[in-house]
C-alpha cells in the first residue's frame, strides 16, 4: 500500500511548473540547485518562498550569507537545469563553463535566463527534510521575453501557441 508521501509525489507530477535555479555565495564559494518550488507570495512588500533541502550546499551557503538568487529559466536552458539538479558531472563546480553575472547580493546568476530575483533571507522555517526560506526580492532584471522551461509529469514540456 502506498504511503501519503507517494501518493502525493505522483499527484503532484500533474501540477506543471516553471523551472528555476536558486543559488547562494558566501565569500568565494558558490553553488546552486533546480528549484521548482518557487513561489511568489506577496507584491507589497515583493516576497518569494522556495523549499530548499537540508544538508545542501547550497542551503548552508544562504544561510550563511542570508542572501539567495533565483534564474527563471528559458525553454533552451534544459540542461542548466539538469546540471543544477546534479544529473551530470559538474557536482563540484556546477558554474563551470556558464556564462554568470550578480546584481547587489553578489548571488550568481546565470545568463540566458528569463528573470532574475536578488532575494533577502526574512523569514526561515525548518520543515522535516527542508527548510522554506521566505525572501524579500531587492532587486529583479528581466532580460528577454520567450518561452518557459516547464516541467510536468518528470519531463519538460513545451508551451503550446
Amino acid at each position: 500500500m502506498p504511503t501519503i508521501s507517494e501518493l502525493l509525489r505522483q499527484a503532484m507530477r500533474h501540477w506543471t511548473t516553471g523551472v528555476s535555479v536558486v543559488t547562494g555565495r558566501f565569500g568565494d564559494e558558490c553553488h546552486g540547485m533546480t528549484v521548482n518550488s518557487l513561489a511568489s507570495l506577496s507584491l507589497d512588500p515583493p516576497m518569494v518562498s522556495v523549499s530548499l533541502a537540508h544538508g545542501t550546499r547550497t542551503l548552508e551557503l544562504i544561510e550563511r550569507s542570508g542572501w539567495f538568487g533565483v534564474t527563471i529559466l528559458a525553454a533552451d536552458q534544459a540542461l542548466v537545469s539538469d546540471r543544477f539538479a546534479g544529473r551530470d558531472n559538474h557536482e563540484d563546480n556546477r558554474f563551470e563553463g556558464m556564462e554568470v553575472f550578480s546584481i547587489s547580493s553578489g548571488a550568481p546568476f546565470i545568463r540566458g535566463g528569463l528573470a532574475f530575483l536578488d532575494c533577502r533571507v526574512v523569514f526561515r522555517y525548518p520543515l522535516p527534510h527542508s527548510t522554506l526560506l521566505i525572501g524579500e526580492v531587492n532587486a529583479v532584471e528581466s532580460l528577454q521575453e520567450a518561452d518557459p522551461l516547464v516541467y510536468h509529469n518528470r519531463l519538460y514540456r513545451k508551451l503550446a501557441p
